[in-house]
């Protein structure tokens, strides 16, 4: 068996894999991300210590799981919003009212590109035609570069390079998401 990793390197997502997940959970994989898990499905194998790594499983995951984590980028800003004074200048004037605050900035976050986990918290922004944009480290807004690409990022996660390595020349490609790459 193929490992990624600690994980378990399953045969791809079929066609119609893809059609399912991306009808059930409403966004289409980029177009490497897509090439990637056509490829093969990492699948999270527990470690010795019976902590499990972090691969979406696409195939067989718990669907609340997958939603949840599809949702995590937006609601780790709506938390910094609420909770360390977050407010992008995109957004116009904040309102004195926290919950108008969160509420604008909910309105506001439904429209930016959305982000699909690659890997624990690193993600690829959702789109049919898209491909190599860089991978995000996305926790609440402290979003780093952690690779040039997919492969790129791969490469680096599961082989022990050093990520950063190019960043400087590194330009984030997606909407609202690159304004806050440290």
């Amino acid at each position: 068996m193929v490992r990624l990793g600690c994980a378990d390197v399953l045969p791809g997502l079929s066609e119609e894999e893809f059609a399912r997940i991306e009808e059930e959970f409403g966004f289409a994989f980029s177009d490497d991300h897509r090439a990637f898990l056509a490829a093969g499905l990492p699948v999270n194998r527990s470690s010795s210590t019976g902590r499990q790594q972090s691969w979406p499983n696409w195939r067989d995951g718990d669907p609340d799981e997958l939603r949840e984590r599809l949702a995590r980028p937006v609601q780790g800003v709506l938390f910094d919003v609420e909770h360390n004074s977050f407010w992008s200048t995109h957004w116009g004037a904040k309102p004195d009212m926290p919950s108008q605050a969160l509420e604008v900035a909910g309105r506001e976050l439904a429209a930016v590109p959305q982000m699909v986990p690659v890997y624990s918290h690193r993600c690829l922004p959702a789109g049919r035609g898209t491909y190599g944009h860089p991978v995000l480290s996305i926790h609440q807004t402290d979003i780093i570069h952690y690779g040039t690409d997919l492969a790129d990022y791969i490469t680096q996660e599961f082989n022990g390079s050093p990520h950063g390595e190019g960043a400087s020349c590194l330009r984030s490609t997606v909407a609202f998401w690159r304004d806050l790459v440290d």
